[in-house]
C-alpha cells in the first residue's frame, strides 16, 4: 500500500463532496440519524467511494466507518488493524456553508493511529502523516513538511465553532495562550501540526473517527495528544467508540 494510494480516496471523496457542496439543490438535502445528528447526501456519498477505495487495495484490513453499520465488539476487538473513517468530518459547517469541512481516514495498528489523511476539499489542501513525517500539499504544489511551531510563550489555541466551552480557559491559561483562533472539524489538529496553533483543548465527547486522523498527522509533526478519558493509555477501537476530554500541544 501507497500513501499516495489513500491520498487519492480521499481526493475523490473530496471532489464529491464538493459536487453537491456546490449544487444549490442537493446540498440543502439533510436527513438526521438516530441521534439527532444531521446527515447530507455529502456524507453518504463520500462514505461510499472511501469504502470502495478501501476495499480495493490489497491490504483487505476491515474498515470502522461513522456511516457504516458497526461490527459488532466481540468482531471488532480481534481487529490488529483497520482502516477509521470519517467521510466528512463538519457536517454541521457544510451546513453552514462555511467550508471548514473535511475528509478524513486514519489507520489503526495495535490501538494507535499510524497514518492520518485529511483532505480540505474547498480549499483543495491535504495534510497526512506516517512514520516517514508530516505534510501538507496544497493544490498542485508540491508537499512541503509540516512541523509544530514549539512556541515557548504567547501561544495560540484553536478552538471548535461548534462546541466552545467555557472550562477551555483553565486550561489554556495554564499553557499561557494569549491569543484564539476558530475553526471547525479536524481543521484544529491541522493548525496545531502546521504551526498555526500551539494548543488544542477538546472538553466533552468526540468520536474515535473523528480524530484518529488528526492525531496521527499532529504526533507525526512532532505533537502529542494526551487523553483525560482514564487513567490508562487511550487505545482507539474501544467497547464504546465514544472519547472524553483530550489535549494536543504543539510544543
Amino acid at each position: 500500500m501507497q500513501i499516495n494510494q489513500i491520498l487519492e480516496i480521499a481526493k475523490k471523496a473530496g471532489d464529491k463532496i464538493l459536487e453537491i457542496y456546490n449544487d444549490s439543490e442537493l446540498s440543502k438535502v439533510v436527513d438526521h440519524k438516530a441521534d439527532d445528528s444531521p446527515l447530507t447526501l455529502a456524507d453518504k456519498a463520500s462514505n461510499k467511494i472511501i469504502i470502495k477505495g478501501l476495499e480495493s487495495l490489497d491490504t483487505n484490513y476491515p474498515i470502522l466507518s461513522e456511516e457504516e453499520a458497526h461490527a459488532p465488539y466481540e468482531e471488532r476487538k480481534k481487529w490488529t488493524t483497520f482502516w477509521l473513517v470519517d467521510p466528512l468530518d463538519g457536517t454541521k459547517e457544510f451546513i453552514n456553508r462555511n467550508g471548514e469541512f473535511t475528509v478524513n481516514i486514519a489507520l489503526i495498528e495495535n490501538g494507535k493511529p499510524i497514518l492520518g489523511v485529511i483532505y480540505v476539499p474547498v480549499t483543495d489542501v491535504m495534510y497526512w502523516g506516517d512514520a516517514t513525517g508530516a505534510f501538507i500539499k496544497r493544490g498542485n504544489s508540491k508537499a512541503e513538511p509540516l512541523k509544530v511551531n514549539n512556541s515557548t510563550g504567547n501561544r495560540i489555541a484553536v478552538r471548535s465553532k461548534s462546541h466552545a466551552l467555557p472550562e477551555e480557559e483553565v486550561v489554556l491559561e495554564k499553557y499561557n495562550v494569549t491569543d484564539s483562533i476558530s475553526v471547525g472539524s479536524s481543521l484544529k489538529f491541522c493548525m496545531v501540526a502546521e504551526g498555526k496553533a500551539d494548543v488544542y483543548y477538546r472538553h466533552g465527547p468526540t468520536m474515535e473517527w473523528d480524530i484518529g486522523a488528526g492525531q496521527a498527522i499532529l504526533e507525526a509533526a512532532g505533537g502529542k495528544v494526551f487523553f483525560e478519558t482514564s487513567t490508562k493509555p487511550f487505545r482507539y477501537n474501544k467497547e464504546n467508540l465514544l472519547n472524553g476530554s483530550f489535549l494536543c500541544l504543539g510544543f
